[in-house]
This record gives structure tokens, C-alpha cells and sequence, in this order.
């Protein structure tokens, strides 16, 4: 997370083009969405599984990163792919994730319901329910994305579960009661699902990266160059890393 702010400061000052970054969690770890509550977290549970937790810069609610491929797209505001209003700029990169499940064999759909039509909205689960233009399959949330503007940045990120059980994340939540969670577990493997799922075999992390970036370049005309942090976003993460992003102020707020 201290990796991405750090590429968005820098994408502000206009000092970096705008910036692809595809990686995975060890070990795995609850993000919370910037507005969430601490108080949806079980605590406990969740270091008893040793799994991490960390407050996201970007909005939406909160995503257990474990066995996937996470995205961040960080730029500009007037880049081609962020131009214009949040919803539009959602939509250009939701395009570019169908023609990667294409590239993937699997055919998704795009939700188009917008907020005030869905239901269960006030759950603390991001895959619970789709938002407007999030990737879906046969009515499963498949995809799940968030963005944030600062200034004159964008950091959109986004989660695609490769493989595994998609309602673990419900061991690290608070509820009243075993039968609560129990029953959140079910409701979610109604609503969303892994690659694996849909295709009937293991998807491994390693399968993903080129699809994801040959994707994006088909779609959308980009041309992508493989490069590392500068020098000043690799010490602004680090600083990052430990003042923010390592803090129980940032990472607990209630």
C-alpha cells in the first residue's frame, strides 16, 4: 500500500508516467476500505490465521488479498485511461478486464446496476456485492476494484482471486455469532468466485501477468515499459510503510 501512495505522489507531482503494478500478498492480509471501521474486524480470528491487516488509500470495503492477482493502476487525471468522471475512467479499465478474462477463456460480464440498486450494501464484505462496472460471472462478483482521487491523481486498485475458498474472509470479520458467520460464508459463495471456479482448474499467479498486460495493451492502445521505483518513491514507501501504512492510527481507526 506504502508502494502505491508513493507511485500516486509521484503521478501528482508529474514526475512518472502513469503506472501498471501487478502484485500478490505473503502472507495473506485483510485490507479495510479508507472509510471503514476497525470495528468490522475480528481481530482475533484474523491473527490467529496470520494474516495481516492494513488500511487501503482507496475506498470500497474490505478484501481478504490471499492466493491472487492485485492490480493498481496509478496516473493523472488527464491520462486517456482517467480522463474525465471516476465512473468513466472504472469503465475504460473494466474493459480491459474483460479482454483479460477473454484472454483467459472465461466471458464475464460488466455490472451495470448502480449503487442505490443493490441490496445488502452495508455488508463489511467487498465481493458481497457488486458496484456499478465490476466484473461479474453468471451473477458472481469475479473482480473487485476501488479508486481514489487526490488532487490531480488517481489510484484505482482491484483484487481477482485466483483459487481457494472465496468466503475465508469471514473468519477474520466480526459478527454476533458462529451461525452469523456461517451464514455470511454461505451468502458470499452465492455472490462471488475465484478464476478456478469458473474454469474448473487451479489458476496460478505466474498464468495471469502477461494476459493482464497484453490485455490492457490490445484494449486500450498502451504500450507498457518494465521499470522499477525512483529513487524518491522507493524512500517515500519506505517512510510510508512505517509512519502510515505500519501505524495502528491509520490502520485501526474506528
Amino acid at each position: 500500500m506504502a508502494v502505491d501512495e508513493a507511485l500516486l505522489q509521484s503521478a501528482i507531482r508529474g514526475e512518472s508516467l502513469p503506472t501498471l503494478r501487478l502484485y500478490s500478498w505473503q502472507p495473506g492480509c485483510l485490507s479495510l476500505g479508507r472509510a471503514q471501521s476497525i470495528q468490522d474486524v475480528d481481530k482475533e480470528s484474523t491473527q490467529d490465521h496470520r494474516w495481516d491487516i492494513v488500511r487501503r488509500l482507496s475506498g470500497g470495503r474490505a478484501i481478504l488479498h490471499i492466493d491472487e492477482l492485485t492490480y493498481s493502476f496509478t496516473g493523472n487525471v488527464n491520462d486517456p485511461l482517467f480522463q474525465n468522471e471516476i465512473i468513466e475512467s472504472y469503465l475504460r479499465i473494466a474493459r480491459g478486464l474483460v479482454r483479460f478474462l477473454n484472454l483467459l477463456e472465461i466471458t464475464p460480464d460488466i455490472n451495470h446496476s448502480r449503487p442505490a440498486d443493490q441490496i445488502h450494501s452495508t455488508e463489511p464484505i467487498c465481493f458481497e456485492v457488486p458496484s456499478q462496472y465490476e466484473i461479474t460471472y453468471l451473477g458472481k462478483k469475479l473482480i473487485g476494484s476501488a479508486q481514489a482521487r487526490k488532487e490531480n491523481g488517481v489510484l484505482q486498485h482491484g483484487s481477482i482471486p485466483l483459487f481457494g475458498d472465496i468466503t475465508r474472509i469471514t473468519q477474520c470479520l466480526r459478527y454476533e455469532d458462529e451461525t452469523k458467520r456461517g451464514q455470511a460464508a454461505q451468502r458470499m459463495h452465492g455472490r462471488a468466485c475465484t478464476l478456478e471456479e469458473v474454469l474448473s482448474r487451479k489458476v496460478e499467479l505466474a498464468d495471469t501477468i502477461q494476459p493482464f498486460i497484453q490485455a490492457f495493451q490490445v484494449e486500450h492502445g498502451i504500450s507498457f515499459m518494465e521499470s522499477g521505483l525512483t529513487g524518491e518513491e522507493k524512500s517515500l514507501a519506505e517512510s510510508l510503510a512505517v509512519s502510515k501504512y505500519g501505524s495502528s492510527e491509520w490502520n485501526e481507526r474506528i
